[in-house]
């Protein structure tokens, strides 16, 4: 913002031009961010109201979050109503600020996370098994989500200065590794490491990744770095060099028949990263005898319809998969931090994310995005010169 202007309202409130602060009953901070007012606004520079700390709350200053895919459909309104105006971001990595009284597991200056949950239910079976994403009540999304334990107010995320969590759904993140590298890990990471977890990838195992975006390129590393051998199902012959660089030992064109056919019974299990309708026939007779197709791409239409056959003739499952839950996805850090995997980015200031948005939809994007958040004043500024 230019210095001397008034101070933008908190987002939970009524937006009065001649209003200077947030209310004398608040006193929580104030975060700049950005964010979308409509489905037709794009981003643009807002301010949100942090609560202060209770006490199992860790307030974190934010450096970088990662931009999800998920964030383009929520902000333009594409998976259906929408309240706005809506800060996206689910990919966070920051510094601990402050603390809540009861907090003992973080301390300030701790470099840490938050994935795309920021509370669940606590008391279903699935939250007590430590699968809080498959919470029975349903989870509370990092953002746009009603927050029950905090008045049913709508979740604002990471394209933010900071934001406050409950200290079961932050996590450490590894000195060892980039934090800016590290924000995709969040989402795109354990969304893939979660089902190579539950499947027992070993060395020695064959491991299939299809489509080779933002999750279908950290299939590929988490997979190598498991010990197993990765083949890369892809449409697009140019992307054969970069599935090879990434570490994939072997590239089928899964347009052509004879490359397909000659992947027959060759594969244990295949990590299906497209968003977009296909067929998935065809892979399951790539799979050997009690094989397994996990399914974490979500189409936004619907799929060729699965002949049974194919399944029940090699005893192959047919699964999906849903982020990770709050042990899964430490667990993934420090796997990560172990064998050296982040993710591939490139770095956006505030200023760009327009641009970034644009691009992920026109698939213009070798890397992840990750919002630079010191950016985010100086943006704001900009857009009120």
């Amino acid at each position: 913002m230019t210095p001397g202007r008034p101070v933008p309202p908190p987002l939970a409130q009524p937006i009065d031009p001649a209003a200077g602060s947030r209310p004398a009953e608040d006193d929580g901070r104030l975060a700049a961010a950005y964010g979308a007012t409509s489905r037709d606004s794009g981003l643009v520079p807002l301010t949100v109201a942090r609560r202060t700390p209770k006490p199992d709350d860790v307030e974190i200053v934010i450096e970088f979050c990662g931009l999800c895919h998920s964030d383009v459909h929520a902000t333009r309104g594409e998976w259906g109503t929408q309240a706005y105006p809506l800060v996206p971001g689910h990919e966070i990595v920051g510094t601990v600020s402050r603390i809540g009284a009861g907090v003992t597991d973080f301390a300030i200056g701790d470099r840490v996370g938050v994935g795309c949950m920021v509370d669940s239910c606590r008391e279903c079976e699935s939250c007590l098994d430590g699968l809080e994403q498959y919470c029975e009540s349903g989870m509370t999304g990092t953002y746009g989500a009603k927050d029950r334990r905090n008045g049913d107010a709508i979740t604002q995320g990471g394209y933010s200065s900071s934001i406050v969590v409950d200290r079961r759904y932050v996590l450490r993140v590894p000195g060892s590794l980039d934090p800016a590298a590290v924000a995709p890990l969040l989402c795109a990471g354990v969304t893939t490491f979660s089902p190579l977890r539950h499947f027992d990838v070993e060395e020695g195992d064959v491991v299939g990744v299809v489509g080779l975006g933002g999750l279908g390129r950290m299939a590929v590393k988490l997979a190598k770095a498991m010990g197993a051998t990765v083949v890369v199902f892809t449409t697009s012959e140019a992307k054969t060099a970069a599935a090879l660089e990434l570490g994939a030992d072997r590239v089928v064109l899964s347009r052509d028949d004879a490359a397909m056919a000659g992947a027959d019974r060759s594969i244990d299990l295949i990590i299906d990263t497209v968003a977009a309708p296909h067929d998935l026939n065809p892979y399951f007779r790539t799979l050997r005898v009690d094989g397994a197709l996990f399914q974490l791409g979500l189409p936004s239409e619907a799929m060729p319809p699965v002949n049974p056959g194919a399944l029940i003739r090699r005893r192959i499952a047919y699964a999906g998969s849903l982020i990770g839950g709050i042990a899964e996805t430490q667990e993934m850090l420090d796997f990560c931090a172990e064998h050296g995997v982040v993710a591939d980015i490139e770095l956006v200031a505030a200023g760009e994310l327009n641009d970034a948005y644009d691009r992920m939809v026109a698939g213009d994007v070798k890397y992840r995005f990750v919002l630079d958040t010191g950016t985010l004043q100086a943006a704001a500024e900009e857009a009120d010169a």
